[in-house]
């Protein structure tokens, strides 16, 4: 399990410069699929969730550098949230963000070679789930509807 600020995943282009990224996420991944042989990844998301807070406002971050730094792998599910793209309009825009972050972040995963290798050769699955916290209800990304659907 790898649990960090906003469940991001830096993608593969961020790999020709690793100095520059925290890389324990890729590195928890190449280990747990290529050496212990993991079938299934899950990217979780959360309701309310501080960092898709952070990304979805305005603030200034100027006395958070690494953490202003470490949202730019969340651009991209924002620029998706401003140009219209909705999971669920019922939402908050920040719990729409949140999950269309967990969007994101699969295909972040998936841009790296050796994850989508291991999908095209069907050893690996990565599914997208989102938790109400209010609710305490988890959602499970159902690509053919489009939409998270309650787990029950």
């Amino acid at each position: 399990m790898v649990r960090n600020v906003g469940n991001l995943v830096p993608p593969a282009k961020a790999e020709s410069n690793l100095t520059q990224i925290d890389g324990s996420a890729l590195a928890a991944a190449e280990f747990s699929v290529l050496r212990l042989n993991v079938s299934h990844i899950v990217v979780c998301g959360h309701s309310e969730c501080g960092a898709m807070n952070a990304l979805a406002s305005a603030a200034p971050m100027e006395d958070v550098p690494h953490f202003k730094s470490w949202l730019t792998y969340g651009m991209a599910a924002l620029q998706k949230l401003n140009q219209g793209v909705a999971t669920d309009p019922t939402l908050s825009r920040v719990n729409q963000l949140s999950q269309l972050n967990v969007l994101q972040q699969i295909e972040h995963l998936k841009s790296h070679s050796f994850i989508r290798r291991q999908v095209e050769k069907s050893k690996l699955q990565i599914h997208g789930w989102w938790f109400d916290i209010a609710k305490a209800d988890v959602y499970s990304f159902e690509e053919t509807r489009g939409r998270f659907q309650l787990i029950e």
